[in-house]
């Protein structure tokens, strides 16, 4: 950090300009009610500018009529422009009413904001036993040496065995109201951090989606060159620190079992009367749903990337035909231009696009034509009666009480993965069936898909003989 470095990120950082701007506290106390105090992800144009008017309305009561004089409208169009920076505005699929969420820049300066804040306390010791932990971490995972290693476990199975014998006789050790206190203050500000941090990787995959746009209308070269370049730094980016560390995150979160646990340690802390004392935020005990929804929305700015490649390579062939098509049709032109006059001499020739290649062996023999035999009769309507059971032995599967049991079994738990339901529900109607909840889970908005994640699920079939099916993870949400 030097002088110029500072002056540089004072003129031109979004978060830096809008601490500094003399509109700041409206717009941080406005995106502060309207995105972090619900935990919000994106909210519609029309819900927002209402928000705002009645935010305005309460501040002019307040403070008199001439204060911040636009309207809310005006307002959001300032804060989600370029030089701004404050607020992304964009259209989600399949809507043409435009959306706005926060920016990493603004995350950051509401996170320098609540620095400021005067806590009740400095939690200095968990804050300690968390970076001996995190080293010993390092140090263990790095070691190569294995007898070291079973040294260090045996050492930590003999603290394991003394504490328990000490339980035993009757010593148990407990957290005082300060440490457990100090210890849910730096709970609630990490989990709360990672969905800051979670704005910040989505905002490193568009940027990566706009070089991208911008790289292939600009690209004059060939279709691989632009590919190979355009994988080459997709796959920097999944490779890279942030992306295996994002990666082990939502393989991690995905996990049922990691979920329940999560879930039942957060339900037990919150009803400590140490913790209740302090008033927690009650949405905290959702916090893990709160990250599944931005990491399902950085997955699909990835997949958005993915579609920006495939219509590249759609516009591209069009293109290439209809380049094609000007030749073709220029050589029309010129040829009849030319047709009652033609020149006396040899004005254009053509060579032969590739040799010609006849081998004797390949001529098929002479077979004389077949010439077909059309009786003629007349139809006459049949008489005879016809088995029409078969009619009624299709197979149908009826989606509506497929999505009925996925309610039903939701209305008693939070999450439920596709081989649980079918626990309780088997197939009836075999591979079909299971087609039928793998097209619910991809028409539900509140189900996700982990293509990493393997699941096998079985049946029995007509004959009584064992099926079974490989199928990406299917977790459907309430």
């Amino acid at each position: 950090m030097d002088y110029h470095r500072i002056d540089t990120l004072r003129r031109h950082h979004p978060a830096w300009r809008l601490l500094a701007a003399d509109s700041a506290p409206l717009v941080l106390g406005f995106l502060h009610r309207a995105f972090v105090e619900p935990n919000c992800r994106a909210r519609a144009q029309g819900d927002l500018t209402n928000a705002l008017e009645d935010y305005l309305h309460g501040l002019r009561e307040e403070l008199g009529a001439d204060v911040h004089p636009r309207s809310a409208s005006q307002y959001l169009t300032d804060w989600s422009a370029d030089e701004r920076g404050w607020l992304r505005k964009f259209y989600p699929p399949r809507t043409d009413e435009p959306h706005f969420d926060l920016t990493p820049a603004t995350e950051t300066a509401l996170g320098w904001l609540d620095e400021l804040q005067e806590r009740q306390f400095v939690g200095a010791e968990s804050r300690l036993l968390t970076v001996f932990e995190l080293l010993r971490q390092v140090v263990q995972g790095a070691e190569t040496d294995p007898e070291t290693r079973i040294e260090e476990l045996e050492r930590r199975r003999g603290e394991i065995d003394a504490e328990i014998a000490a339980i035993r006789d009757g010593h148990l050790a407990l957290l005082d109201e300060t440490q457990i206190k100090e210890r849910f203050y730096q709970v609630e500000r990490t989990a709360r951090g990672l969905l800051s941090d979670f704005r910040q990787v989505e905002q490193n995959f568009r940027e990566l989606d706009r070089q991208v746009r911008e790289r292939i209308t600009t690209w004059g070269g060939s279709k691989g060159a632009l590919l190979n370049e355009v994988f080459g730094e997709a796959d920097a980016i999944a490779d890279s620190d942030q992306g295996k560390s994002f990666r082990a995150f939502w393989g991690f979160l995905m996990s049922p079992t990691r979920q329940e646990e999560l879930t039942q340690l957060l339900e037990r802390v919150l009803e400590l009367e140490p913790v209740q004392a302090l008033g927690p935020d009650p949405r905290l005990a959702r916090i893990h749903h709160d990250w599944l929804d931005a990491g399902e929305e950085t997955q699909r700015t990835v997949s958005r990337l993915s579609a920006q490649l495939r219509k590249f390579l759609d516009d591209q062939a069009w293109l290439e035909n209809r380049r094609i098509m000007d030749l073709i049709q220029e050589v029309e032109q010129h040829a009849l231009a030319v047709r009652d006059q033609p020149p006396r001499e040899d004005f254009m020739a053509v060579d032969e696009p590739a040799p010609r290649i006849e081998l004797p062996m390949e001529r098929r023999l002479f077979a004389p034509p077949h010439r077909p035999h059309i009786a003629q009769q007349v139809v006459e309507e049949g008489t005879g009666e016809l088995d029409t059971s078969a009619l009624f032995e299709q197979i149908y599967v009826d989606k509506l009480e497929l999505a009925g049991r996925v309610r039903r079994a939701l209305q008693t738990r939070e999450q439920l993965s596709l081989p649980e339901l079918l626990h309780d529900h088997p197939l009836e109607q075999g591979l079909s069936e299971l087609v039928a909840y793998l097209s619910l889970a991809a028409e539900y908005e509140r189900a996700a898909i982990d293509d990493a994640t393997v699941d096998t699920v079985s049946w029995e079939d007509a004959q009584g003989s064992l099926r079974q099916a490989r199928i990406p993870r299917v977790i459907f949400s309430r």
